[in-house]
């Protein structure tokens, strides 16, 4: 009875991979991998050339036979497309079936964006919830946002460059207050991590590019409410002087975790 082993592999830089994991994936008889084409650039970079198998969410169904045979006469790796496999990922289905048909089912770990997204954002966590891609729908995210505000851990996903706009704006609303890290592109060329309110990583974040992880600090770590009464008596100053609303805007927000809307409404009464 062969052995499933499910491989982390690098979630950007090609060196950041255990000598084990190298040694197990040149030993097998197969590699199972979510793209063929981003595993054999990583197989290649390290000067190893197995058989490759696509396995993903759409071919499940018909891959997982075809595995539990091969593992009837030898082992096999499972890798992801990056870093560490059966975790928001179609592996899982493949474990279980592994399982059940009495093979034995080894880790070996490595990579994973998660736990490297929490080990730079500097924000304090003692526990966590990953919640893998944010929801799509703007309802389903509200809600994902309201119930997260309330809850004591740490919040951790996954967005898509092309939303990270859209999600940031409706964490401004239901958190403004709340600081968040914006993990982009962990370990390659370009790594970068911001830490601030949603509003200050909306005027950071122009054009945002890369895979990006989220990290959103728990309810207990949210900074006090702001004194409203302090807000409209520095917005009242600021007119004094002369400060347009978006430069009153950003000096509120910075100082006082103000949302947006919440501003627009005290710049209003204060006319």
């Amino acid at each position: 009875m062969g052995t499933l082993y499910i491989v982390a592999t690098p979630i950007g830089n090609l060196e950041d991979v255990s000598l084990r994991a190298l040694r197990i994936l040149a030993e097998v008889s197969l590699v199972a991998a979510e793209d063929t084409r981003t595993a054999a650039v990583f197989l290649r970079h390290h000067g190893l050339h197995p058989q490759l198998l696509s396995y993903t969410d759409h071919n499940k169904n018909e891959r997982i036979p075809l595995i539990l045979k091969r593992l009837e006469e030898a082992d096999v790796a499972l890798v992801s497309d990056a870093g560490t496999p059966a975790i928001s990922d179609p592996g899982v289905e493949l474990v279980a079936a592994a399982r059940e048909a009495g093979h034995a089912v080894v880790t070996v770990p490595g990579a994973s964006s998660v736990v490297a997204a929490l080990s730079v954002a500097g924000l304090r966590c003692t526990d966590f919830r990953f919640v893998g891609f944010l929801p799509r729908a703007g309802g389903e995210l509200r809600s994902l946002l309201e119930n997260a505000a309330t809850r004591p851990e740490t919040l951790v996903a996954f967005e898509a460059p092309g939303r990270l706009r859209k999600s940031l704006a409706a964490i401004d609303e239901v958190m403004p207050r709340r600081r968040l890290a914006v993990c982009r592109e962990l370990t390659k060329l370009h790594e970068e991590t911001f830490v601030g309110t949603a509003a200050e990583a909306l005027a950071h974040f122009t054009a945002p590019r890369g895979e990006i992880v989220l990290v959103i600090e728990s309810s207990r770590d949210e900074a006090p409410a702001a004194d409203e009464a302090e807000v409209s008596e520095e917005i009242a100053e600021m007119k004094r002087l002369g400060l347009s609303r978006a430069q009153a805007q950003a000096l509120i927000e910075r100082r006082f975790g103000i949302g947006r809307r919440r501003f627009y409404e005290l710049w209003v009464a204060e006319s």
